[in-house]
């Protein structure tokens, strides 16, 4: 038992855990805009993201040295080695304007990360920002991406599976938010920070309402598709009514970075 734990712990550290979140979420664009060629993006996000989350978990204790790396360190940066590897490799499959935009969401990853400004903190630590920037990663890689490199015209359409993907991604971090609200610096003003852990929840389950209240204005509106992100939200508000700071690792680390790879499956098994 002590071994399976050991493995899923290395599992979610390493990043694996949330690029297979993103991985299925550029999936679910492909199968809703119908996207062949949809690999090159899914792979380029994928170890992208291995890359971008431990470049932010582990970059301080990189720098600056203070402990000895464990064999998991070492391991996971060896994976994080591959993984640029692979990440040049689809990126160089991208179309020209799709690498322009990459490079946009490499710069905010860094400037998430590195502190750019003489004394001045890196993004990550400004003021009620973290959420937005994240978000838009998330939209960026898993939705924009895949839709610009498709040369899929923006419409209507386009913008409101956006606006979702924002809402629903925007949710999720409001759940890690609360679990790590004893752990966050208090000048970080999450959003459970400035209203309240129970404001937090009222706002996130409201958005979830409008989440699915958006699909009605699809002009090609399917009761499945409706009914799927019904289950969804329903999903997702519950993980977000039951969160709290007592909640184990697992919690947000494993089942709600899950939910993409779920409504992913769902979608595909059901539609």
């Amino acid at each position: 038992m002590n071994f399976f734990k050991k493995i899923l712990d290395f599992y979610i550290k390493s990043s694996l855990h949330v690029a297979f979140s993103v991985f299925a979420l550029v999936h679910m664009t492909g199968f809703l805009f119908r996207i062949i060629n949809i690999e090159s993006c899914a792979y380029f996000a994928f170890f992208g993201t291995i890359v971008g989350y431990n470049f932010v978990k582990y970059d301080a204790l990189a720098r600056t040295q203070k402990v000895n790396m464990s064999l998991s360190l070492k391991i996971i940066a060896f994976l994080s080695f591959i993984s640029l590897v692979a990440t040049m490799f689809f990126f160089l499959k991208l179309e020209t304007i799709t690498k322009i935009l990459g490079l946009v969401f490499l710069i905010l990853t860094l400037l998430y990360t590195l502190p750019f400004f003489p004394n001045k903190r890196n993004a990550r630590n400004w003021a009620g920002i973290k959420i937005y920037i994240v978000t838009l990663c998330w939209v960026g890689v898993t939705l924009v991406l895949p839709i610009i490199n498709a040369k899929i015209p923006i419409d209507n359409y386009v913008f409101l599976v956006a606006v979702q993907r924002f809402v629903f991604v925007f949710v999720l971090v409001l759940i890690f938010e609360i679990i790590d609200l004893r752990q966050d610096d208090p000048h970080l003003q999450t959003v459970p920070q400035k209203i309240g852990v129970k404001n937090t929840k009222i706002i996130g389950v409201l958005l979830m309402i409008v989440f699915v209240l958006l699909e009605f204005f699809d002009s090609n509106f399917k009761q499945e598709i409706l009914l799927l992100k019904l289950g969804i939200a329903i999903t997702t508000s519950l993980f977000l009514l039951f969160a709290n700071e007592k909640k184990s690792k697992y919690y947000s680390s494993f089942w709600v970075e899950s939910i993409p790879i779920f409504w992913w499956v769902l979608l595909v098994t059901f539609s």
